[in-house]
């Protein structure tokens, strides 16, 4: 059975905003070896728009940056949305059955699937869907925008935390109500 994780970069004060702050070489390395591993990801719509820029070629980019995208593209996605009417290359539509969509994803596949974005979580968290919440945690104050937890924080409990590069911590959540603990503790 597959674990649903929903992981996104936050600011010290619970923001998430790609455009003030991102992650550093190490951390988009961790990025990298973990988007290189997961068996998949959910969008939402919005989430799943700015993504495609991973689609197309940039000549500008890096090394990093084609490794990441190359990691992107090969990973089968899942687009959450009403109003789109088709989705990209190795992209499948979920329309209106969120909730049993999702079920048969983590039934039919193994590993970690990535949900991407605070909107889609927060409606995935109401369901009892999220197996693990990662918050990488960047010394930053944007004192707005949109916070990690779009809605109401569910009960979590620490499992790990991890220092990645010179100034971001991992941590790593699981639903206090959650007895899959593995061998984390």
């Amino acid at each position: 059975m597959a674990r649903l994780v929903f992981g996104m970069n936050q600011s010290l004060d619970g923001y998430v905003d790609h455009m003030k702050f991102g992650p550093g070489p190490t951390l988009f390395r961790h990025f990298i070896e973990e988007a290189q591993g997961q068996a998949g990801s959910v969008y939402g719509r919005k989430m799943y728009e700015l993504m495609r820029y991973w689609d197309d070629e940039h000549p500008e980019w890096d090394a990093e940056k084609r490794a990441f995208a190359a990691a992107w593209r090969k990973q089968p996605k899942w687009v959450v949305s009403r109003s789109l009417k088709s989705v990209g290359p190795n992209a499948t539509l979920v329309g209106d059955d969120l909730e049993g969509a999702i079920r048969e994803l983590k039934a039919e596949r193994t590993g970690e699937i990535e949900v991407a974005g605070p909107d889609l979580a927060r409606s995935l968290t109401e369901l009892g869907l999220i197996d693990e919440y990662r918050i990488y945690l960047h010394p930053v104050v944007l004192g707005h925008g949109t916070p990690y937890f779009a809605g109401p924080r569910p009960p979590l409990r620490l499992m790990t935390h991890e220092r990645i590069g010179e100034d971001v911590l991992r941590l790593t959540y699981v639903p206090a109500q959650s007895r899959d603990d593995g061998d984390r503790r």
